[in-house]
């Protein structure tokens, strides 16, 4: 969900129109409008004025991803060069375009 998409739908649930969130957040309605359409990404802290103005709290939580990664591999891959590093990822590129290539084929 988008900032925007978050303020719209509390808006319509709040049965609010633009123009009206706009007065209360001392803002205008081509702003809110701006936001809503994800033409204008709003700080943390003006999504949050926006919400109170509603009577709603932004939770904002972090969380540790998965643990889908190998850390010894994470840890050679920091211990390489940018370029290293973009040498590596360019042969997988190729490899991968080989394999398709041979998929392709019919190739075992």
């Amino acid at each position: 969900m988008t900032p925007g998409t978050l303020v719209r739908s509390v808006r319509r649930r709040h049965r609010i129109t633009q123009a009206q969130l706009a007065v209360r957040a001392g803002t205008s309605q081509n702003a809110i409008s701006r936001i809503e359409r994800d033409i204008q990404s709003p700080s943390v802290d003006t999504l949050r004025r926006l919400l109170a103005v509603m009577g709603e709290q932004l939770d904002l939580t972090a969380r540790p991803m998965a643990a889908d990664f190998d850390a010894d591999h994470l840890a050679d891959s920091r211990a390489q060069t940018m370029n290293e590093r973009l040498e590596r990822s360019l042969a997988w590129n190729r490899f991968g375009a080989q394999l398709a290539g041979a998929a392709l084929r019919g190739e075992r």
